[in-house]
């Protein structure tokens, strides 16, 4: 009989445990970023963004400055539209700033980094960042080295 309740206690802890971390997964998942309604959106065209995701972070010198809220694709010129809230207290970037879509680490995730100019004027909610760099494709580093390499180039 003893058994039994010592059972009942480690599936009652056990379940407290599972629920415990589903509680953390979504906390943790839709944590709101700081400034909340003072964010403006700015946008920035992509050749190529590689796998950079919604959520993304947005950083200037590894400070998250805000995350990325849509991705789409320009139906005139077929490039990724990248659409990004910047939190409020970041409202002096100048209006010549730079996107480039980086990674973290070897394999890490993706993230957009932006470089600000030198500009007076600063990005208000809705510009569009105009000087951009697409992501580095891999394939297309190791296809030009193969093309190199077999034709006996040194370059």
């Amino acid at each position: 009989m003893q058994s039994k309740g010592l059972e009942f206690m480690v599936g009652l802890f056990l379940l407290a445990g599972l629920a415990a971390l589903a509680v953390l997964a979504t906390k943790v998942g839709t944590v709101p970023s700081k400034g909340g309604a003072d964010n403006y959106e700015v946008h920035a065209s992509f050749e190529n963004i590689g796998g950079l995701n919604v959520k993304a972070p947005v950083a200037i010198g590894g400070v998250k400055i805000g995350r990325v809220t849509d991705i789409t694709l320009d139906e005139d010129d077929f490039s990724a539209k990248v659409t990004m809230s910047i939190e409020g207290a970041y409202n002096n970037l100048p209006f010549d700033t730079s996107a480039a879509v980086l990674t973290s680490g070897l394999l890490g995730a993706q993230f957009v980094g932006l470089e600000p100019g030198g500009e007076e004027d600063f990005l208000a909610d809705g510009d569009e960042i105009e000087l951009t760099q697409s992501t580095i494709q891999l394939e297309n580093l190791i296809g030009r080295f193969m093309f190199n390499a077999a034709e006996g180039g040194d370059e």
